[in-house]
């Protein structure tokens, strides 16, 4: 149970911080190219408390992978909605790469400096599971990225390709999006889903963390 509680202590951070900069970016993004749906239903900050989703919370612990309550997006309310909605997907991937590396920087200044302060069991105390939490940002980060960008819908790489693909192309694949989430939970059961994603997690970990 200490063992638990120590891991949730490490993992939750940087989980509702990962969870929550996805979502806001989502509706930032949708905000800037005109739909005001995610600030006028409060989802337009970076309160956790306001994205989070207990379901997807817990599962991250059991399975390794999160979610949040998706940000409300009105796509009647762009110019371009094909365009607006790639670019809108588009930003929860990227604002989770650009915290991994934010994570990654941050773990190593603190290494760096760790060489430079003097040993005492109580600076180890502190840096150690500070370090442990930065470690964990970044991998935690890579997975959303990496997993959201994989061209299922509902995901955020399905509606980015669709966002490529021509209108009547696109229209079609969307509508794989009722079979989305059966598809990973097959992938995820079958073990594909870890052969897929984890070769290129564990290599952008090890690269930014080197």
């Amino acid at each position: 149970m200490s063992e638990f509680i120590l891991q949730l202590i490490i993992i939750a951070p940087p989980l509702l911080l990962a969870l929550t900069v996805h979502e806001f970016a989502h509706g930032l993004v949708a905000f800037r190219f005109g739909d005001p749906t995610a600030r006028d239903a409060g989802r337009l900050t970076l309160n956790p408390l306001k994205h989070l989703d207990p379901l997807g919370t817990i599962a991250f612990f059991f399975i390794k992978f999160g979610w949040a309550k998706p940000v409300p997006v009105n796509p009647n309310s762009f110019r371009n909605p094909k365009k607006a909605m790639l670019w809108v997907a588009l930003a929860g991937p990227a604002s989770n790469l650009l915290l991994a590396m934010a994570f990654a920087l941050l773990a190593k200044a603190m290494r760096l400096a760790a060489t430079f302060l003097p040993y005492s069991t109580t600076a180890e105390a502190i840096l150690l599971p500070v370090n442990a939490m930065l470690i964990a940002g970044v991998w935690i980060n890579l997975v959303l990225c990496v997993i959201n960008l994989m061209p299922i819908p509902p995901l955020d790489g399905g509606r980015i390709v669709s966002g490529l693909l021509p209108d009547r192309l696109a229209l079609a694949y969307l509508q794989l999006e009722r079979y989305g989430f059966i598809i990973l939970l097959v992938l995820a059961l079958s073990g594909m889903l870890g052969k897929v994603v984890l070769p290129i997690i564990r290599f952008a970990n090890a690269l930014l963390l080197s």
